[in-house]
């Protein structure tokens, strides 16, 4: 096999293990079975690992697809760092501190933040509430009240899911405004979807976690570094460290079973035996690779719906945002990320909006982006009002999340299938959380748990010292 890009590692002889799939679920499976002694084969289309969270060139510049955040709270994901050795180059904030700007508000009077004190749950964003711009007193009242019911749901209950966030957050009280100046602001960043869309199991998931479990588990971080250096570069030195076989450029065309419970994965040009597979590719690779039986009802893997994002990137020839990111109200623009330093660019500012739902733009024209999104961008930076655009352009992912819609927690297979050795893995499968990267590395602790399992192998305790991630 010539046409990939293979690993150095030492090889590790007994049983074998092929992880089909090089985005974080895969290489947070490889990883784990590679450290408890597994001899590992990872195989991955494309030419870099990293799935749906990767970077690539423009010119001078390195760019992200889009812009990845995690928080505190994603034990798992801040794992994977760990891991890879990257924690530093994705650094949390102290303190949950987000700028949030209104256009609907008078200039000089549009800054609001939400922020946390360092005090218990539910007191650390009290204040922050109460001082919140943004929300009438009589918003900020209902907020807490509909918080408190929030929290007391049991995210163990089926009919969760079969209800929409919308209706339930109406049902407690929560205007429209409050909806579109705080649930959603979270909600369509962390679900990709608005709340009248979204499951509500997979909403309290979000905020229960995130708001409402530690005073520091909205705490933000993201990478400072383009996402490629930590999802490929740092990830490719892990895995031939761990004694990964790494192989990109290299699309699996079918996988079969023997009866002797081993398997046969074909690649072009070689056909590798393995002891147990693991499918860390998106829901219709993986239906389309699954062997007859593997699963009940394969086809609920084809109504798992997905929701698009678009990024639109702008590079001005000067400094037009003195902070690092702010959310924005009342105008098409979402979140906006300073991306200069990450970028490598030395003159100038570089700015990438992430728009989530973004079923209605994500086929516009650039032109007619550009027209819609640089006058917003003037409107909320005063700043960029006299300042030069270098470079305008776009990246879109059409099938960026899955659609985290009322009923799609039934849709979501576990990690193991009815085929023995036959394992699933990827942020759409039945992790309890929302398409993130955290679900992702999720699902390939869930995998690797079940292949060691399997195969009668100890799990390596570094793993699975997040309890929740096991």
């Amino acid at each position: 096999m010539t046409h990939g890009t293979r690993s150095r590692g030492p090889v590790t002889p007994g049983r074998h293990a092929v992880v089909v799939g090089g985005g974080l679920a895969g290489v947070t499976t490889a990883l784990a079975l590679a450290d408890a002694g597994v001899r590992v084969t990872l195989l991955e289309g494309r030419p870099r690992l990293g799935g749906l969270a990767f970077s690539f060139r423009r010119g001078d510049l390195t760019v992200d697809n889009g812009q990845h955040v995690y928080l505190r709270c994603c034990t798992a994901y801040r794992w994977f760092l760990d891991r890879i050795e990257g924690a530093a180059l994705a650094p949390l904030q102290d303190r949950l501190d987000v700028p949030v700007v209104d256009l609907a508000r008078p200039e000089g009077r549009r800054l609001g933040r939400l922020r946390r004190d360092a005090l218990p749950v539910p007191l650390h964003l009290g204040r922050s509430l109460a001082t919140y711009p943004h929300l009438s007193l009589a918003d900020r009242a209902k907020v807490g009240r509909a918080a408190l019911a929030l929290k007391g749901l049991d995210l163990t209950d089926p009919a969760l899911d079969t209800q929409d966030f919308g209706s339930w957050l109406a049902a407690h009280g929560q205007s429209a405004r409050a909806v579109e100046a705080l649930w959603d602001l979270v909600g369509i960043a962390t679900l990709n979807a608005v709340a009248s869309d979204a499951s509500l199991a997979l909403a309290a998931m979000v905020f229960k976690t995130g708001l409402l479990s530690e005073p520091g588990a909205a705490d933000i971080g993201w990478a400072r570094v383009p996402l490629g250096d930590l999802h490929d570069r740092l990830a490719r030195t892990a895995l031939d460290s761990a004694g990964v076989r790494t192989e990109v450029r290299t699309r699996v065309t079918s996988v079969s079973p023997h009866g002797d419970g081993r398997w046969s994965v074909e690649v072009p040009g070689e056909t590798l035996e393995a002891d147990a597979v693991v499918l860390a590719v998106p829901q219709r690779e993986a239906h389309a690779l699954l062997p007859a039986g593997a699963l009940d009802a394969p086809e609920r893997l084809l109504e798992i719906g997905t929701a698009p994002i678009l990024n639109v990137h702008v590079v001005y020839d000067r400094k037009v945002l003195a902070r690092p990111f702010f959310a924005a109200l009342g105008s098409p623009v979402q979140w906006v990320f300073d991306r200069t330093d990450a970028s490598g660019l030395r003159q100038g500012q570089y700015l990438a909006l992430s728009q989530s739902v973004a079923q209605d733009e994500i086929d516009v024209p650039v032109a007619v982006l550009r027209e819609r999104y640089l006058p917003e961008l003037e409107r909320l930076l005063p700043p960029a009002r006299g300042a030069e655009v270098k470079d305008f352009f776009v990246t879109r992912e059409r099938t960026a999340t899955f659609a985290p819609t009322p009923g799609v927690g039934r849709l979501r297979p576990g990690a193991r299938t009815k085929a023995s050795g036959l394992y699933l893995a990827g942020a759409w499968t039945a992790t309890g959380w929302p398409a993130t990267m955290e679900s992702a590395v999720r699902s390939g602790v869930s995998a690797a748990d079940a292949v060691l399992g399997a195969l009668g192998r100890p799990r390596p305790q570094h793993l699975f010292a997040f309890e929740e991630a096991a």
